[in-house]
């Protein structure tokens, strides 16, 4: 489909997907990022629903400005995969193993490594300006310093809720390594520092919603505030960099006498800011659960833990700022999800998905999803399928 204009305040409000099928409160906070003074353009995409300020499944476009509740929380959030040599044929009938193996190589939930990850001992790992990186840490804001540690402890670790790490088929076969993770603890504390800071400025006692309180371009807190995000978001970055390197360890190792190999790792953010030019004007453009989708790029939309992903290439629409979705996107809050679905309806709906399916993991049953299917349907204008991947073995924070 193409999308569909609502009227907003300052700017339409375009959509790729049936307003009518958007939950109340979602389009409400949609209305009100369109009456923001700053902003230049808002695209909505079919994975929308409800977020803290603004929408998850929205882009949001301003001049001069920028809104941290429009990133989210997990500054940098974001997927990575990887197309291996091993094929269907290479794998063993018991996959617990397997999960076994990742869940020992990379920590979950709120767990972080022992010690932090040496790179220089990943195979190929990349180190160019990890010193730099790190050294960058002295400049972020005083109020998270003291997390230093934690911080680097935690680098290569996969995190709670919707994160996952997978193990997948694509239609011909062949095997796919896929994560979803973003930048942790300290992504959080930064975060949540600067969306306090930005709504005590004089500026922001007026909005409709002191949630989409802003950071005005060319004053003090919005460098400070774009110094720690762009810090941020190269630190989810690397954290997806060093869990792949761990993940294809434990490939290397278990699947030692089929010697993989592995193509390039395609990686994208759906939680962040980037400095882009419509319309010839200089934009800072928020994706807060939405990936960058410009031209033949390539970006990573997955379904939930028992349905499918997808691999896709972007066509470069500007109406939606070179956008797609970033996933399935729920269509039930995790309480709601708790109440109406059970342990039970976990194993039938992940049948033939080696992976937990205990109470702990039930908010992230697929039913609790919108079908991912229709999902890329929505958005043909946006993107063009490349591959279609099915898990059989998924990790879960």
């Amino acid at each position: 489909m193409s999308y569909v204009e609502v009227p907003g305040a300052q700017v339409p409000i375009r959509m790729w997907t049936d307003p009518a099928t958007v939950e109340g409160v979602a389009m409400e906070q949609l209305r009100n990022v369109a009456t923001l003074p700053w902003i230049q353009g808002l695209a909505v995409m079919p994975d929308v629903h409800y977020g803290k300020g603004a929408t998850v499944g929205s882009v949001i476009a301003m001049r001069g400005a920028v809104c941290p509740a429009a990133v989210g929380v997990d500054i940098g959030c974001g997927m990575s995969a990887v197309k291996t040599s091993l094929t269907a044929n290479d794998l063993p009938g018991d996959l617990s193993r397997l999960r076994s193996k990742i869940e020992q190589a990379i920590p979950v939930g709120r767990g972080m490594h022992d010690a932090p990850v040496d790179p220089g001992r990943l195979h190929g790992f990349p180190t160019a300006g990890w010193g730099d990186f790190w050294a960058r840490f002295d400049g972020v804001a005083e109020a998270v310093k003291f997390r230093q540690e934690r911080a680097t402890k935690q680098m290569g670790s996969l995190g709670s809720g919707n994160h996952f790490i997978e193990f997948c088929l694509d239609d011909n076969g062949a095997v796919w390594l896929m994560l979803h993770s973003g930048s942790r603890n300290i992504g959080k504390e930064l975060a949540e520092f600067h969306m306090g800071q930005a709504q005590k400025l004089p500026h922001n006692q007026g909005l409709v919603d002191r949630d989409l309180a802003v950071f005005i371009a060319d004053t003090p807190p919005m460098a400070a505030y774009r110094n720690d995000l762009f810090w941020a978001q190269e630190y989810a970055k690397h954290n997806r960099d060093v869990m792949m390197a761990l993940f294809q360890d434990v490939i290397r190792k278990e699947f030692k006498k089929a010697r993989p190999t592995f193509e390039p790792v395609i990686s994208c953010h759906h939680n962040y800011v980037a400095e882009e030019r419509y319309d010839g004007m200089d934009l800072l453009v928020t994706r807060k659960g939405a990936i960058r989708a410009g031209s033949g790029e390539y970006g990573i939309i997955p379904g939930s833990m028992g349905t499918g992903s997808y691999i896709v290439k972007g066509l470069g629409n500007a109406a939606s700022f070179n956008s797609a979705s970033h996933g399935a996107g729920r269509k039930m809050s995790r309480n709601a999800a708790k109440k109406r679905f059970s342990t039970k309806d976990l194993e039938e709906q992940t049948r033939g998905v080696e992976c937990r399916k205990d109470s702990g993991v039930v908010d992230e049953i697929p039913g609790a999803y919108k079908p991912i299917e229709r999902v890329i349907d929505q958005q043909r204008d946006l993107v063009e399928v490349v591959a279609k991947l099915k898990q059989v073995v998924c990790v879960k924070g």
